[in-house]
């Protein structure tokens, strides 16, 4: 796909090449080369059958805004049709929430528990298999917990094969990797050097 950043997790964070955090970054060269080849198996693949692209730029874009990096949605969104980004914002502010929340199966953490709002996402808006994918992965965002066979049956039924079950939540692991690296390198960046 063109367009696509050399390094997204620099493009994201705003590091400039030959900066400082660039040159940290270089210091572990394997981790940065290994979390952008992530990043294009997932948005640049060579067979988009499982998962099309708008899916997963829309998802990614509808995680990032439920983590709360306005920026990161905004990459994701730019690469959607005007009409399914504005879906994608709607859904996400309707979706926006604190958590975690769920229920552990082991009584030893019931203190732990915690209650939290049930995501639906707007099938009329979205369409089956794209509001199915928005209910899991705010399921994954906010009630990881709560996390079972039927909630992948949900996917199932909305007529998502195994394959792309697994690059969805894929997907929503890698986004929430890369934001926690992006936020953390932007914490770097605004800090004066010394510190």
């Amino acid at each position: 796909m063109t367009g696509m950043p050399a390094d997204v997790i620099d493009h994201l964070a705003g590091i400039a090449p030959g900066s400082h955090l660039a040159a940290i970054r270089d210091g572990r060269m394997q981790a940065r080369d290994n979390a952008q080849n992530s990043f294009l198996a997932l948005f640049a693949p060579d067979d988009t059958t499982a998962m099309a692209l708008d899916e997963r730029f829309a998802v990614a874009a509808f995680g990032a805004a439920l983590h709360g990096d306005a920026a990161t949605a905004a990459f994701y969104a730019g690469r959607l049709p005007t009409d399914l980004a504005g879906a994608v914002a709607a859904e996400a502010a309707r979706g926006a929430a604190h958590g975690p929340y769920g229920s552990y199966p082991s009584p030893a953490l019931a203190a732990e528990n915690a209650a939290g709002p049930i995501f639906m996402a707007d099938h009329a808006m979205l369409g089956t298999r794209l509001s199915a994918a928005f209910d899991h992965a705010h399921m994954l965002v906010f009630h990881l917990r709560d996390a079972d066979a039927p909630a992948l049956g949900k996917l199932l039924d909305a007529g998502w094969s195994s394959t792309g079950i697994v690059t969805l939540s894929q997907l929503v692991a890698f986004l929430a990797f890369q934001l926690r690296v992006v936020a953390g390198l932007r914490v770097l960046a605004a800090t004066p050097r010394g510190n």
